[in-house]
């Protein structure tokens, strides 16, 4: 039985459906991998940009960390707390409550971040500021987006096509933004 199967699976017929078999866990695995990284989950509070930006709170303001290093960083409830505590609005909005309780009981938001990227990426802002891109180039225009979303996949190619497109035609930029070494370190 196993030697009919051994030589079934060496017949081209086999081969095939091996090729088969190992493009179906292949596919799998990659679809996996993008619905951890891209899929949306909740917020503790549904934060509105649209209304935040349209106040003109800068990015920089909640997410201080895009500036100096990988990390964006999410904002603490106390810094939420520092502005909304001067808003009348505040204690009687019911999309607020989440943030009243919160502080009332002395605990903290756990933000879920929304573009993320593989483990094995080692993406950092800082460069990318003192590059002169904003935050709207990769993250979409924050005023025309109430709860935050990728506008895009976040994946090599997409970033590949941007670094190449910065190059221009400098022969070194080329390679230093498209080795391989750059991003993944």
């Amino acid at each position: 039985m196993v030697r009919r199967l051994f030589e079934w699976v060496m017949s081209p017929m086999g081969w095939i459906a091996v090729v088969i078999v190992a493009l179906s866990v292949f596919s799998l695995a990659a679809f996996g991998i993008y619905r951890s990284q891209q899929a949306l989950k909740p917020q503790p509070i549904q934060f509105p940009h649209n209304l935040h930006v349209g106040l003109g709170v800068q990015c920089l303001y909640c997410h201080p960390g895009a500036a100096r290093g990988p990390s964006s960083g999410l904002p603490t409830i106390n810094k939420c707390w520092g502005c909304h505590q001067q808003i009348a609005k505040t204690q009687t909005s019911d999309k607020l409550k989440p943030l009243r309780d919160a502080m009332a009981s002395g605990a903290n938001f756990v933000w879920v971040p929304v573009a993320k990227v593989p483990d094995f990426v080692h993406f950092n802002h800082r460069p990318h500021i003192a590059a002169g891109l904003n935050c709207e180039n990769c993250h979409g225009d924050m005023s025309q987006v109430e709860i935050a979303e990728n506008p895009q996949v976040m994946n090599m190619g997409w970033c590949l096509s941007c670094h190449k497109e910065r190059a221009g035609g400098d022969e070194e930029k080329f390679i230093k933004l498209t080795d391989c070494g750059t991003c993944h370190y």
